[in-house]
């Protein structure tokens, strides 16, 4: 006479604490990401007696000028010949842009002559400079 078993294992993994897992990390890693600014290059800002802040960080472009003569857009070094060309491809996807120059307290009038220049050749004519509060 055969005998049945009336208990059977399933072999099934149980996911039912699947969601709680998933939660939990996304949680995590939401508590611990840093967003990002733009960093730029190395430059000490000059002092300005009274400063406004900008309207919005959204439609800014950061262009960063060194007394070496390096110039920075957004993170990337470019050569300042080809800044026009790149402020008319950010215009052209967002008219509100506002570029914001960032030089250093000892950058040569040349060098920030020269940014204007092209971006006056873009039409980026909405300009804000970067300055630092004076102490009092």
């Amino acid at each position: 006479m055969k005998i049945e078993r009336k208990t059977h294992t399933s072999k099934e993994i149980s996911t039912s604490s699947m969601p709680d897992i998933i939660f939990m990390l996304l949680i995590f890693f939401m508590v611990t990401t840093v967003m990002r600014e733009y960093e730029g290059l190395d430059i000490i800002m000059p002092r300005a007696k009274m400063i406004e802040k900008l309207e919005s960080k959204r439609h800014t472009s950061y262009v960063w000028a060194t007394k070496d003569g390096l110039v920075s857009v957004d993170d990337r070094i470019i050569n300042i010949n080809n800044l026009s060309g790149l402020m008319y491809n950010k215009i052209a996807k967002d008219p509100k842009i506002t570029v914001s120059l960032k030089s250093d307290e000892k950058t040569t009038m040349k060098l920030i002559t020269d940014i204007h220049t092209q971006l006056r050749t873009a039409n980026a004519l909405k300009l804000s400079y970067s300055a630092l509060t004076k102490a009092p």
